[in-house]
Order: C-alpha cells, then structure tokens, then sequence
C-alpha cells in the first residue's frame, strides 16, 4: 500500500513539474493613455525618477519606504533604489535608455519580494495635440515564476496598478497646465 502512494505521489509531481514547465517563459505586459499635452511635457515626468512620487502607483503604498537616488538626474543612468514594505519589496530602476519625448528604457531588479529583472519601457507619441503613452514591462519567467503564473494572473496583479499609475501621470501632466 505505502508503495502504491509514493508512486502516485511521484506521479503527481512529475505531472506537476511538467505542467509547470510547459508555461510560456517570456512575459509582456502593456498599458496606454492619452494625455491632453505635448511629449514635451510628458516625457520629463518619467525620464526623472524624482517625479515618479507624484504619479507611481507604488508610491503611497508605504510612505516609510527608503528611496535613493544615483547617478544623473535624469535619463541614461539614473537609479532609484527603493526598500519598503511587503507592497513594495526592494529593488533597482537604471535608465538605460533615453530619447527626449520618444522613449524611456529602464532595467527593473527587484530583490523581494521575488528576485527578477525586467524591461520596462515608456514610449511617447504625439497624436492630434495629445501624447499617447504606453508603458510595457517584459521579460522572462524562471521555473518559479511560471508556477507561480499557474495560480495567479499578471494581467490582473500588474495591470491595474499600470493603470493607475498612468491615469496618475495623466493628472499631474494636466493639471500643471
């Protein structure tokens, strides 16, 4: 009988492992707004990590959070680095990329609460008097990260606070003019 349950049981997390190994590796995940303003005015609020208080999602989750800066000011290789609470976790933003109104590029290392790093990416485009930005975060699940993607969606974990950090950055950007 015992023989019979470690058999099944074996069964059972090998099915698992497979299960888990057959998820997609690469993630994407992407978010658009309109903002009744020029790149120009946009653009400045992402490409300084300074600004992101005003409009991050993550910012008021804990307010005790230590946050510090390096590098430049702004654009190619700026770094804020940030520890907090359990909301926030611990981690690294690089600016690696750096096209005034068009683009910012930004390497994401978070140390907690789960090691990964990835892409992030701000584009800026103007479209009849309005910018259109979207922000998108890619990059590659480790055989953790894809069991973890069997029980909870990114799309609905990430998504909203993408969101809302864009509908913030749409009020800070209006509401200056």
């Amino acid at each position: 009988m015992f023989k019979k349950i470690l058999i099944v049981l074996f069964a059972l997390i090998a099915a698992a492992v497979i299960i888990v190994q057959l998820q997609p590796e690469d993630f994407k995940l992407s978010r658009s707004i309109k903002i009744a303003a020029p790149a120009a005015e946009v653009f400045p609020q992402v490409n300084d990590f300074h600004n992101w208080e005003a409009w991050s999602p993550w910012a008021k989750l804990d307010p005790a959070a230590k946050n510090t800066f390096e590098g430049p000011a702004a654009g190619v290789g700026s770094i804020f680095k940030w520890s907090g609470n359990d909301k926030v976790g611990e981690g690294t933003m690089t600016v690696v990329e750096s096209k005034p109104n068009e683009l910012v590029k930004i390497k994401l290392e978070f140390v907690r609460p789960f090691a990964a790093t990835n892409d992030t990416e701000f584009t800026f485009k103007e479209e009849d008097k309005q910018t259109l930005v979207t922000w998108t975060m890619s990059g590659k699940h480790n055989f953790v990260g894809k069991a973890m993607c069997l029980v909870m969606n990114m799309e609905k974990m990430v998504g909203p606070d993408f969101e809302k950090g864009l509908a913030n950055l749409k009020a800070v950007v209006e509401g200056k003019k």
